[in-house]
């Protein structure tokens, strides 16, 4: 099976492009595997041109390649063979997604009702989705056990008794328990989740995790199958996710000696880096695979213990690098500093420059230019300075209102996270595969905004 790098980047043994049409690498290194770049600014992706996308769908639309969803759920498979593979939906979930990944033999994670339902709905199975969630809400806890989720994720000690409570006597529920293994890792302040000192998990260094787990093997309700714990997002060293095997691999031994009880799942959450511009470091999946299972059958050996179930949680890993919105320039703005270009989308669709400085590389689709480049500012429609979708980045010096810019890696932590700020309706999602392209989510309208504002 062909394992491709978590940057979207050919590398040697992955499926090549067609002949005569591969751009160099330092320019396509990012975007899905299937584009490619013909005469007149003409590109591709999924063999489905971009520009054509965006006359027919209009603009703000993103593009979302399903081969490479696919073979992103494989390449994960083939490099934890053994292990459950849960993708993480609040990267982006549709049903189509949620159908594409349930095809692929992945398993599911869940942040609310809303994800689940969707889910279910689609024929995702239940039993392999777990929901996560620091503050879960009666109506979230209600659903999932409605739904027969396969396992609830504990994060907080008032969940034990309101879950044992839901389930009833003689009823039967299986959790985990979310512990804060005390790492710092991921790529911004905001994204860093296994530390100290913040809302996830429960500490392992204050006892409160194994308070929480006695707890939770009083409740003759509830299973306890394993331990979770995400460290954080883009991540793109190894090295915190090896430091986490041997601190809970310790928690584990330690339950054991304890309670008698021989946990059989270790989930490791997911925060698997990719890179969004050339050049940029990403997770090297299968160094990642190979270190965990080495450094899981050494601690689980020092501890005397089997070797558990991993589990991981990949979720932009898996899309991110397979979707690309697309935008038209409105307007171009010289200042005695900078040039300013403006699109028809922003920090509406997506918020991660103003949340994180996420930094992304826009280029011009739909014409050759001749001309040489300059470094420009991208930026949105909204009223807000800090809506900025790329800042100091080379754009042809002649780019004007009516052009088109594609921005890769588009497909993760957009769409999810995007408002209607402005009243300004959300883009539409398009699936292109083998030449193709079906629309998988509507435009939202200001007929759709107008008709939930009931009051006068």
């Amino acid at each position: 099976m062909t394992t491709l790098p978590l940057t979207g980047a050919p590398t040697t043994g992955a499926r090549p492009r067609r002949a005569g049409e591969a751009a160099p690498v330092d320019t396509l290194s990012v975007w899905p595997a299937t584009t490619t770049e013909q005469p007149h600014g003409r590109l591709l992706v999924g063999g489905v041109s971009l520009a054509e996308l965006a006359g027919s769908h209009g603009t703000p639309v993103y593009v979302l390649d399903e081969a490479e969803v696919r073979e992103r759920c494989r390449t994960y498979r083939s490099a934890f063979p053994d292990a459950g593979i849960h993708y993480a939906a609040k990267a982006f979930l549709c049903r189509a997604v949620a159908h594409w990944v349930e095809e692929e033999g992945l398993g599911l994670d869940v942040c609310s009702a809303g994800e689940l339902e969707l889910a279910v709905t689609t024929g995702f199975p239940a039993d392999r989705i777990l929901f996560h969630g620091n503050a879960k809400s009666p109506r979230d806890l209600e659903t999932a056990l409605r739904l027969g989720v396969g396992r609830i994720v504990i994060d907080t000690p008032a969940e034990i008794a309101r879950i044992a409570a839901a389930v009833g006597t003689g009823g039967h529920q299986k959790v985990m328990v979310r512990v804060t293994p005390a790492i710092s890792a991921g790529g911004h302040r905001k994204i860093r989740t296994g530390s100290e000192d913040q809302k996830f998990g429960l500490s392992l260094r204050d006892g409160h995790a194994q308070h929480a787990i006695a707890r939770i093997l009083d409740q003759p309700q509830l299973e306890l199958t394993g331990i979770h714990c995400h460290l954080g997002s883009q991540i793109t060293d190894v090295k915190p996710y090896l430091v986490a095997v041997r601190r809970l691999v310790g928690l584990m031994a330690r339950i054991r000696d304890s309670h008698g009880i021989t946990l059989p799942e270790l989930d490791l959450g997911g925060g698997h880096g990719i890179a969004y511009r050339p050049g940029e470091p990403s997770l090297d999946l299968t160094t990642l695979a190979r270190r965990l299972r080495a450094a899981l059958a050494e601690s689980c050996a020092a501890a005397g213990l089997p070797v558990p179930r991993l589990i991981v949680e990949p979720g932009r890993a898996v899309t991110g690098p397979a979707g690309v919105a697309v935008y038209r320039v409105l307007a171009v703005k010289r200042t005695s500093e900078r040039t300013f270009v403006a699109v028809d989308g922003g920090m509406s669709d997506n918020p991660r420059p103003a949340l994180y400085g996420a930094r992304y590389a826009p280029r011009l689709i739909g014409r050759h230019s001749p001309a040489d480049p300059e470094r420009v500012t991208v930026v949105g429609r909204h009223c807000e300075a800090g809506d900025i979708l790329a800042e100091d980045v080379p754009l042809p010096a002649d780019v004007h209102p009516g052009d088109l810019l594609a921005t890769p890696v588009a497909g993760a932590y957009h769409l999810s996270m995007a408002s209607s700020y402005n009243l300004v309706g959300r883009p539409p999602v398009v699936a292109v595969l083998d030449g193709r392209a079906r629309l998988l989510v509507r435009r939202e309208t200001l007929e759709d905004l107008r008709v939930r504002d009931v009051g006068l």
